[in-house]
């Protein structure tokens, strides 16, 4: 049997000997008909080279079969594994990803979330609570479902999957509380436009706050999530307000590139400086000394936001919310105060 330039679904019923409705049926729903007369046909298609028209099938079922994402970076390692999971859990059920990202600006999360919503996406998923506006609206607009993902939102308005970043805070900078330290720094990331570093920020201020310690205004610095800017950052601290013996950062690579430049200046991890992360990447545990850290569920928060999405786009209902847990990870980074 020859192939055919553009083949049509017709010729490929032609070719199975089914009907148009059969053959429509046996491609798009292969459930809903008998395995040998699916076989039949996927055969026939495949030796005909017939793909089915994904705009036509869109318009048809009022459905692209897409779910967009908009993500921060995704060379933060965290953000590559969730997409990646989002990735997998919509696949198993026949979607596909369209991954768009941008630079923690407001204007460009709006410009590349108008883009998807042009391609007809079915949902969106987005990540944190902070930005324009004008995104909501847009999505309104396109009357398609979206979630939030990494944060839970407060007012209980914003569908959302995320963990409880100032208590997993809180719960980090108790760790080092508890083995003696009282004098902290703190590397955190870039807190404009951006919840979740706000949170881990505050998080840290308030079980100082609990004990009546002071984190001191000289001994915070804010720092992109990249290892250069990160042993910058805790030179910057260095020079600006020594003598801290604990240092709490934003996320593992800031906490990474602490640790890089402790390295650096002979600064023993944790004989005199306990360090402590967020995230638990892959690599946490890979470095030396091992960093203690907080982890977040990443690639489970991402198979769950798809899953929330799935089922919101076929109308079922679901909670608002859905919080996972952060845990505290103890390593070798962190030690008591020494004497």
């Amino acid at each position: 049997m020859a192939r055919r330039p553009n083949p049509k679904l017709a010729d490929v019923a032609r070719a199975a000997g089914v009907s148009l409705a059969t053959a429509s049926r046996a491609l798009a729903g292969p459930a809903l008909v008998r395995r040998e007369t699916r076989e039949r046909v996927q055969g026939a298609a495949s030796m005909l080279g017939y793909v089915p028209h994904g705009a036509a099938r869109a318009l048809a079922t009022r459905r692209s079969r897409t779910v967009g994402a908009v993500f921060p970076p995704v060379d933060n390692p965290i953000f590559a594994a969730a997409t990646q999971a989002i990735a997998h859990e919509l696949a198993a059920s026949g979607y596909t990803l369209l991954l768009a990202t941008h630079e923690y600006i407001p204007a460009s999360e709006v410009a590349v979330t108008r883009t998807l919503i042009e391609r007809a996406v079915d949902g969106i998923v987005l990540v944190g609570l902070d930005r324009d506006p004008e995104v909501y609206r847009i999505v309104s607009q396109a009357g398609i479902p979206y979630e939030l993902m990494w944060s839970l939102d407060p007012s209980g308005f914003h569908p959302c999957v995320g963990v409880a970043h100032r208590i997993a805070s809180v719960r980090a900078t108790q760790h080092l509380l508890e083995l003696g330290h009282r004098e902290f720094a703190v590397i955190a990331g870039r807190t404009a436009h951006n919840d979740r570093s706000r949170e881990r920020l505050a998080g840290v201020r308030e079980a100082l706050a609990a004990r009546a310690i002071e984190l001191r205004p000289e001994r915070v610095v804010e720092a992109d999530f990249v290892l250069p800017q990160a042993r910058a950052a805790f030179g910057a601290l260095l020079e600006r307000a020594p003598g801290f013996t604990a240092l709490v950062c934003g996320n593992d690579v800031l906490a990474i590139g602490a640790l890089a430049e402790c390295a650096r200046r002979g600064i023993a991890v944790p004989g005199a400086l306990s360090v402590i992360g967020f995230d638990d990447i892959d690599m946490a545990s890979g470095v030396t000394p091992a960093l203690t850290t907080i982890r977040v569920p990443a690639a489970e928060m991402g198979r769950r936001a798809a899953a929330r999405m799935l089922e919101r786009i076929a109308g079922r209902e679901i909670e608002r919310a859905e919080e996972l847990p952060a845990s505290l990870v103890v390593r070798a980074s962190s030690g008591p105060v020494r004497p």
